[in-house]
């Protein structure tokens, strides 16, 4: 793999938004929201920590290929 070995900032920020956006137009929760997490973002976050979403996260290479890496990959890292 080509890249950081854990997702970027960027990465984090634009999967937890996209995740909010979709919470708040009605789209299921996939973790527990019972434990006081209201927020489509802290849910969203709680989402991401726990690699329940299915999200592949694609790397633009500088030759302008590209990687897809799954996003627990990521999590098995840490």
């Amino acid at each position: 793999m080509i890249g950081p070995l854990k997702l970027t900032r960027f990465e984090k920020a634009r999967i937890v938004g996209a995740r909010a956006l979709q919470i708040s137009m009605g789209a299921p929760i996939l973790v527990d929201a019972s434990e006081g997490i209201s927020s489509p973002i802290d849910i969203g976050l709680k989402e991401l920590e726990l690699g329940v979403l299915p999200i592949t996260i694609r790397r633009t290479l500088p030759d302008h290929t590209y990687q897809d890496i799954p996003i627990t990959w990521f999590l098995e890292e840490e």
